[in-house]
């Protein structure tokens, strides 16, 4: 240095040294309070714009968690970001706001909670996110409640314009665990178009009197597990469908469905493929309908397994829209004519099913189980390996005429009373339109009572619309009691 004398050179090297060594860089800030941004947890006062903006500040800071301490936070819509962990603590629950205002303009993103574009997120801390069903109730009724509907505004249309509780789209790296959604007005989560998924340790709670009350709705997904869950709502519990992509590679395990639905649907309007799905160690309890596949609009599902399920208490109620207390449901349609605007079929059509186990399966139902292919969507390669069906009634005789047949409401092949195949009386099990189907240690009973008069056949089918079957091991006959 000009001027300097060796020892000041010296001097003044140390000195830089040890101001270096004792600069500190404070830590990244990796947690964000909503209330030090002003939330109040009094379930009274809005916390839209403080939940969005330390949810905005984790997410402009690297990402981190977002904590809800105890309290009852009410908001509208909030919009989750890349690299935010959602952490609702016990004691804490989010509320979803009841006036139309709270919700965006644009009805699909009617979402208390909602995450579009974005990866690496999660929702978790054992919290609740509540979407105050109840309040959107306008007359109870212990079949169906009639629910307010907000189609009357011109921002939507039928009667679901009610807001959803959770929505994922197009995302990557979605986890959802350790937390309780509950009280839905119309869904409880929604995954659409997302990679990589999973839910875990999930409660879903909804009231089972709300139609449309949905659990899980996974749409044009993939890699996607859910397991250790409980779902309690009147709408189905797990529905896949498959609009505008594929759903591949699925697994649900060890989790337990209770609906007025169906537990597990195949959606029918899907147009692409299901592949690659497991559902294994699954109780359903108290549902319409256990397992559903409608494919109705040209879809294809192969390479399903539906294993160590039990299914009790399937009840049937003819008279509602509920279902019919069928255990296993499947159905394809027959392609609508080409460039035929007043074909009768619904949606496209010829959908195929292929390769589906139902291993260790065991249901206690109202009815039986119904495989209907049709003419140019044969189910092929079916297998039922070690299943027990049990059968019985809870109505008395003088219902048999409605509650004997076939539940054609839902077939999905019927626009204005038309229906391509007749509704025949119910048999243990009923089969159209199949080519490969193998029967291994199936053990069939009824039980023995006056309310069971008519239903008196284990097998229903025609050589003529199903080939090749093969039976090893198959037992039918009435017990005491069910």
């Amino acid at each position: 240095m000009i001027g300097m004398t060796p020892l000041l050179v010296f001097l003044f090297s140390v000195f830089s040294s040890s101001i270096q060594s004792e600069t500190v860089i404070p830590p990244r800030q990796t947690t964000f309070s909503v209330t030090d941004y002003g939330a109040i947890g009094d379930g009274k006062h809005y916390n839209t714009p403080h939940i969005q903006a330390a949810i905005d500040d984790c997410h402009a800071a690297g990402g981190g968690s977002v904590r809800f301490p105890t309290g009852n936070y009410l908001t509208g819509t909030i919009y989750l970001r890349s690299g935010v962990i959602l952490n609702i603590t016990e004691n804490a629950t989010i509320l979803g706001g009841t006036r139309l205002k709270d919700y965006p303009l644009e009805s699909r993103k009617w979402y208390v909670v909602l995450a579009e574009k974005v990866t690496n997120v999660l929702i978790t801390g054992w919290g609740r996110i509540d979407g105050q069903g109840g309040k959107f109730v306008k007359k109870m009724d212990e079949r169906k409640n009639v629910m307010v509907s907000w189609n009357s505004t011109g921002a939507c249309y039928g009667d679901k314009c009610r807001p959803r509780l959770v929505g994922f789209f197009d995302s990557r790296n979605v986890t959802v665990s350790n937390v309780i959604l509950r009280e839905p007005a119309h869904s409880n989560l929604h995954i659409v178009r997302c990679e990589n998924t999973t839910i875990d340790n999930l409660i879903l709670e909804g009231d089972f009197n709300i139609p449309n009350n949905n659990g899980v709705h996974i749409q044009d997904s993939n890699n996607i597990v859910i397991k250790d869950c409980l779902i309690d709502n009147g709408g189905h519990a797990i529905t896949l469908k498959a609009h505008t992509g594929a759903v591949h590679n699925l697994t649900v395990i060890q989790s337990e469905l209770r609906t007025r639905s169906s537990a597990i649907k195949l959606e029918s309007s899907s147009r692409f493929g299901f592949k690659g799905l497991l559902f294994d160690h699954i109780t359903i309890l108290d549902s319409h309908r256990g397992l559903t596949l409608q494919l109705h609009d040209r879809g294809n599902a192969s390479d399903i397994t539906f294993s160590n399920i039990e299914i009790n208490k399937d009840y049937n109620d003819s008279m509602s829209w509920w279902k019919r207390s069928e255990p296993i449901y499947i159905t394809t349609c027959p392609p609508a004519p080409p460039h035929d605007l007043n074909s009768k079929v619904l949606g496209g059509g010829g959908g195929s099913v292929t390769n589906l186990q139902f291993i260790n399966i065991s249901s206690h139902s109202e009815d039986g189980v119904f495989l209907s292919g049709s003419s140019e969507g044969v189910l092929s390669n079916l297998k039922f390996i070690n299943v027990n069906l049990t059968y019985y009634r809870r109505k008395p005789a003088k219902d048999l005429e409605e509650y004997g047949l076939v539940d054609c409401r839902h077939r999905g092949c019927r626009v204005d009373g038309y229906d391509d195949i007749e509704c025949q009386s119910i048999a243990g099990m009923i089969l159209e339109n199949i080519d490969g189907l193998l029967i291994e240690n199936m053990k069939m009973r009824w039980n023995k009572s006056e309310h069971l008069k008519g239903w008196n056949r284990a097998l229903d089918f025609s050589p003529s619309t199903v080939n090749n079957i093969t039976l090893l091991g198959f037992n039918s006959g009435f017990i005491s009691h069910a």
